[in-house]
This record gives structure tokens, sequence and C-alpha cells, in this order.
């Protein structure tokens, strides 16, 4: 019975599929077709409101609620996460560019040592 439940449902879902499919083709289509014929306004809402519908059910097949779930979770996530105040924000930007800095400067001094070393061996002048 449950392989029976899932086969019906996975069809159910790639009608699904297709509707939204075909709704998003007739939004690009009536976009395309009505171009000359019908205010910019008009087409604009016809193609939100189809997006929207297409959207709807895209949501109701199998795929769509384990996205919902899935954002449903992570906003609850990101509502947990502690977020730096402005002062650490900036004390730790401040940090990594000194940092960089320091570390630039170090492998720019070891460049012009290991070019005159080298220079020195091979008789060549840079």
């Amino acid at each position: 019975m449950s392989a029976n439940t899932e086969t019906q449902s996975s069809s159910f879902d790639s009608i699904k599929w297709l509707v939204a499919i075909a709704l998003l083709a007739a939004a690009v289509v009536g976009n395309y077709y009505y171009g000359e014929q019908v205010s910019v306004l008009y087409r604009a809402i016809g193609v939100v409101l189809l997006v929207i519908v297409a959207g709807v059910v895209a949501g109701l097949t199998d795929k769509g609620r384990r996205f919902r779930t899935f954002a449903k979770e992570s906003r609850t996530e990101i509502r947990r996460v502690v977020w730096p105040s402005r002062q650490e924000a900036t004390q730790t930007t401040i940090i990594v560019v000194v940092a960089t800095a320091l570390i630039a400067l170090l492998l720019w001094g070891m460049d012009a040592i290991l070019v005159r070393v080298v220079g020195f061996f091979t008789g060549l002048e840079f």
C-alpha cells in the first residue's frame, strides 16, 4: 500500500510540475504575444500572477513541501545566530587589515631578498 501511495504521489507531482512549467511558459509567451496590444502594466500583472500561481502549484509537490520546511528551519537557525556588535566587527576588520598588511610586507621583503640572492649566484642583475 505504501509503494502504491508513493507512485500516485510521484505521478501527481509530475503533473503538478508540468502545470507549473506550463504556467511559466504561458507567462513568457503571453507577454511576448500581447507585447503590442496590451499595456505594460496589465502584462506585468498577468506575468506576476502566473508566476505566483506556478510557485503555489510547485509548492504543493513533495519537493516544494521539503523546500518550505527547509526555509522555515533556516529562518529559525538565523534567529539563533549571535551577531557581533558594531564595535566587535570594526575591531575584527582592523585586525584583519593589519595582519594582511604585515604578511604582505613580509612576503615583499622575502621576495626582494630572494631576487638578490638568485641574482648574486647567477650573475644576473634584476
